[in-house]
């Protein structure tokens, strides 16, 4: 069957994924408890087949058609590129014996393979795209096992089935996860995973002829890498892969098997979220899939014309606009959303569609949720849409100005409202921020402030401290709720957190650190808890959105100018000090995390908005120095997550990026050491940016992929302090001194040992006290032996 007889069955509105934790967490909720050990399997799968079924009856009744495949179907137990590297038997070879003699992998193994066990390490972890989303890298060797054994998809497909609606199963596509993944330990140096094309290819036909056998009609791919030019394979290689990956998946016949008995195939729509297809297109097209979904909020319409100069012909396929932004929360301008799909309609597709830019997972799932939320005013929740809310704007922009005009003139009068709104735009902040000298960029020579620092703190070779959080306790957050509720009053809140303090001031003390940390119970999120007392930001009650696995967080919304109406950090810096001899770390959040863990404007340049931030910082930092904190630590995880996914982009965005935090930390003086903290990045990147930040000590995730950056940083003559993490704090499992002994000593083959700290890779709040206890006693231990050999 071609594809042009295909075309009526196109959803016409439809989005391209949903939140999947569930309105109240209730899957995050059922996994940690299966985890610990009070349900069993078979009650997670139940919570989770109801999760699913209270999902895809909420989208029928939100409006979205049943019948044509407009609903995905996508759940996950932890990560969607974990899903399809399991369906295809990959794992490593350290968990060869989780795959079973047919290939398949079972849930227990699915989540060993995220968490680790005993002394096997977990997966590594890290960004996705330019987002505050962690996925699971998939590691695949010359000789790594890949066939398809079963999907969950297929039972979702069913499922579906069962309550009258025909899902559309969600997968990352076959070029999308080879470029996510990373060579097997032991693959030869000139090995990518993408040599690995055609039997993931061969793999991705039996797992898409087995969802239509199941009654899907569509199937949607997601292939985001596409949108981006920062992989090591050439364009030219991706683009090939693609055309090879897309040439055979799109040749077998759809919706019914040939009669020569070809396997038959779902209708495939294509998705490219995160930015442009650009050129691209030009190799799906060429493979005849049936419809490709563009994002025309970051990303454009394609040009008519191929690079060769000839005319491209779209009359073919089906083109799909996404102009619902999946990626941010502010309601959308419905009118020049309508005028980006006429754009596309004037290409001449076989048909077109209404989507969202990039799945919904990334926002929380109703604004309905925050009615009468005291933190949250109501003019501002008034410009917000949520994953509910988008999708209504796109079953509003399918029916067109004429079919919704209430909807279009309400979009109107939002659009009205935020450009006038108190507060959006503030004077003082905008003068403050526009008369900036080039000194508040820059500090004293960094040797300078090294002997000066030395004099000061005295600390010993490779220095022991952590990032920041220790573990939240039940008892914490029972009282922030308390408080929240109104049944503890500040005082005794207040009270509560420096006692907390206190205990993490003495534990540090009895486990022998060098650098002592508050530890943040007084903090929610460590973004939420700046907006919360920052001027330009609100917060929500239940935005959660997912981070990663099973980890939730709740993004502000950063909607005017922002300055700081009062300290925030420094009492419970002081209090801390006060403790203990020892020195103590103030504690903040950057500019760039606050900005890409938040919702942001986007009425205005990210790095406009990342210099208000920083100014506000700026004083912050005058006040911790002022207080007699002399070492303050300010935290950049996210600086790589923002990096653009087009190589033309990254100059300006490094410039602006880097400069912001330089404006938040140059105010202080030569004996004040300034630290920051980055995690779970393609750190190698923006090296260059790093060094740029011209902090005193940097921390990085490390542990995971045992120290592999330290290399380049030798190699780029990094001197200043570094802090490679020496294990993982997103797994339970506790490190051995051995091991950690074994990673330290492989550090000092790149980084000398005056500039090597030691430290976790994050902050520790997701743990418990045990295994934080036990797994602090074996760093410091292990610091102390290698400190000694290097003494002896």
């Amino acid at each position: 069957m071609s594809a042009t007889t295909q075309h009526h069955e196109l959803p016409t509105a439809t989005i391209l994924g949903y939140p999947r934790i569930g309105p109240r967490r209730e899957l995050k909720k059922a996994v940690e408890s299966h985890w610990a050990g009070r349900t069993t399997e078979a009650e997670l799968e139940q919570a989770a087949a109801e999760l699913r079924r209270r999902t895809l009856t909420h989208l029928r009744d939100l409006g979205l058609a049943v019948e044509d495949s407009s609903i995905p179907l996508d759940f996950s137990y932890y990560d969607q590129v974990h899903d399809v590297a399991v369906a295809l038997g990959v794992v490593p070879e350290r968990f060869a014996d989780l795959r079973a003699a047919d290939g398949t992998i079972d849930l227990a193994g699915y989540f060993t393979l995220a968490r680790g066990e005993g002394d096997r390490v977990p997966l590594e972890m890290t960004k996705w795209l330019d987002s505050n989303y962690h996925y699971l890298v998939p590691e695949i060797g010359p000789a790594t096992a890949i066939s398809y054994a079963g999907s969950r998809r297929v039972q979702e497909v069913r499922e579906a089935a069962d309550l009258g609606i025909t899902g559309r199963p969600v997968l990352i596509g076959p070029v999308t996860l080879l470029l996510l993944a990373k060579a097997a330990d032991g693959s030869p140096e000139d090995f990518s995973p993408l040599d690995r094309l055609d039997d993931v290819v061969a793999a991705y036909a039996a797992l898409l002829a087995d969802l239509r056998s199941a009654g899907a009609s569509w199937v949607q791919l997601d292939e985001p890498a596409l949108t981006s030019d920062t992989w090591a394979t050439p364009t030219a290689e991706v683009a090939s892969a693609v055309a090879r990956a897309y040439g055979v998946l799109a040749s077998a016949p759809v919706g019914a098997a040939s009669d020569d008995g070809d396997a038959a195939r779902p209708a495939i729509l294509v998705t490219a979220g995160y930015g442009s297809l650009g050129d691209a297109v030009d190799p799906l097209l060429a493979a005849g899939v049936e419809a490709i979904a563009l994002d025309l909020v970051k990303g454009a319409v394609p040009a008519t014309r191929a690079p060769d100069g000839g005319a491209r012909d779209f009359s073919h396929v089906a083109l799909v606009g996404g102009v619902v932004d999946g990626h941010n929360v502010w309601r959308t301008d419905l009118d020049r959303a309508a005028g980006r799909l006429e754009e596309l309609g004037a290409l001449g597709a076989a048909a077109t569609g209404v989507t969202t830019s990039t799945s919904l997972f990334h926002v929380p799932h109703t604004v309905a949720d925050e009615a009468g939320n005291p933190e949250l005013p109501a003019a501002v929740a008034g410009w917000l849409a949520f994953a509910d809310e988008k999708v209504g704007e796109v079953l509003a922009l399918a029916a067109g100005p004429d079919g919704a005009a209430e909807v279009f003139a309400a979009s109107r009068a939002v659009v009205a409202d935020r450009a006038a709104a108190p507060g959006v735009r503030r004077g003082q902040v905008r003068e403050r921020a526009a008369g900036l000298p080039a000194s508040a960029f820059t500090r004293e020579a960094y040797a300078e402030r090294q002997a000066a620092q030395d004099a000061v703190l005295d600390l010993p070779a490779l220095p022991t401290t952590t990032i920041g959080s220790f573990p939240q306790t039940g008892e914490l957050r029972r009282a922030r709720a308390e408080l929240r509720a109104g049944t503890l009053d500040e005082a005794a809140y207040a009270e509560a957190m420096r006692a907390e303090v206190a205990r993490v001031i003495a534990l540090q003390e009895e486990l022998g650190l060098d650098v002592l940390v508050h530890g943040e119970p007084e903090r929610n999120d460590m973004v939420q808890y700046f907006a919360e007392n920052l001027d330009g930001f609100a917060v929500t009650q239940h935005g959660w959105v997912q981070s990663y696995g099973s980890r939730c967080t709740r993004p502000s919304i950063l909607w005017g100018d922002v300055s700081r109406p009062a300290p925030i950090t420094v009492p419970w810096a002081t209090y801390a000090s006060s403790l203990t001899s020892a020195p103590v770390k103030g504690m903040l959040t950057g500019p760039v995390t606050i900005l890409a863990w938040s919702f942001v404007r986007d009425d205005q340049g990210l790095g406009e908005t990342a210099n208000q931030v920083a100014l506000a910082l700026r004083d912050e930092i005058a006040d911790l120095e002022a207080a007699g904190i002399g070492i303050i630590q300010v935290d950049e995880p996210a600086l790589r997550e923002l990096l653009p996914l087009r190589r033309a982009d990254h100059e300006a965005y490094l410039d602006w990026s880097v400069a912001s935090f330089r404006l938040a930390t140059s105010g202080v003086g030569v004996t004040t050491q300034i630290h920051t903290h980055l995690c779970y990045s393609e750190f190698e990147e923006v090296f260059g940016a790093i060094d740029g930040l011209d902090a005193d000590v940097t921390s990085i995730e490390a542990a995971r992929s045992r120290m592999e950056i330290l290399p380049a940083v030798a190699e780029a003559g990094f001197e200043r302090g570094i802090g490679p993490g020496v294990y993982d704090i997103h797994s339970p499992r506790v490190p051995s001194q051995e091991e950690v002994v074994e990673l330290l000593r492989g550090a000092l083959t790149s980084v000398g040992p005056r500039t090597l700290w030691v430290n976790p890779d994050c902050g520790l709040k997701t743990r418990g006290y045990d295994e934080t206890t036990r797994s602090l006693t074996n760093l410091v231990a292990a610091a102390r032996e290698v400190r000694g050999s290097l003494v002896g």
